[in-house]
């Protein structure tokens, strides 16, 4: 430890990695008892980053050491430590939380930033359709109808949709998600904390890629084939709610 008893990321990751061995644990099966993804126990064994301070205790208990010898990177034969030095353990671990509670913020607010440049450029390429000849009704059970659901779900996902689920989603086999007039449904998969934020990127990407992409698409494919209208509204709008789901489930599988 540093004189000022900061946390030594290295000495912390050297130090986990050394007793999950001890322990005949894999990174996965460590996880799996916190109930996080094994990519952030590498991550903590790389040393770039902490875990959540709620997750110190029950980590340390599997590993067999206690929380101040976790922080410290080491083994300590001390009955009792300073309490100035467990005061500055646990704050430093602390703003090492908050500086990854900041990372989480500017990962949201690029993501909003991201929906509204979708927005806009979804509602500019409509326009551009209109002018180029369709009418609303042309464009409206196919275009208008899937940049408005984009526009919705994309505005609950970027904006307002909690990035960390309730305790009890990860000590239960839920594979529904309610948040007020919002649902989401993934049959046959556990969403927990450990996929949760792998299932909001699958469908921000899909519904902001779907915004920009779907006019031009349905533009192109009409201009090619003016009298089938209705088969290509129909192909797109199917390929668009389906595409919804298809890789939410992929992520959460892939990151269960």
């Amino acid at each position: 430890m540093s004189e000022h008893c900061e946390i030594d990321k290295e000495q912390f990751g050297a130090f986990l990695a050394r007793l999950r061995k001890e322990k005949g644990l894999t990174q996965k099966e460590l996880a799996e008892r916190l109930f996080v993804s094994d990519k952030a126990v590498s991550k903590w064994e790389r040393s770039l980053s902490l875990p959540d301070v709620a997750l110190l205790l029950p980590l340390a208990d599997c590993l067999g050491v206690s929380v101040t010898e976790l922080l410290r990177g080491e083994r300590t034969t001390q009955p009792q430590l300073p309490v100035e030095e467990v005061e500055a353990l646990v704050g430093s671990a602390l703003r090492m939380g908050g500086e990854e509670q900041a990372e989480r913020r500017t990962d949201r607010r690029r993501w909003r930033l991201a929906c509204v440049l979708c927005v806009l450029a979804g509602a500019a390429e409509t326009l551009a359709l209109r002018a180029l000849g369709f009418s609303w009704a042309e464009l409206g059970p196919a275009v208008l109808l899937v940049e408005g659901m984009s526009l919705v779900f994309a505005l609950w996902l970027c904006f307002w949709v909690k990035e960390r689920l309730p305790a009890y989603y990860d000590e239960n086999r839920i594979s529904i998600y309610s948040d007020g007039v919002f649902r989401l449904s993934l049959p046959g998969v556990h969403i927990n904390n450990s996929n949760w934020p792998h299932i909001l990127r699958a469908m921000r990407v899909w519904l902001l890629g779907a915004m920009v992409l779907f006019p031009l698409l349905w533009g192109a494919l009409a201009a090619l084939w003016p009298g089938q209208l209705s088969a290509v509204r129909l192909a797109l709008v199917l390929v668009f709610c389906l595409g919804l789901f298809v890789p939410a489930m992929l992520a959460a599988r892939r990151h269960a």
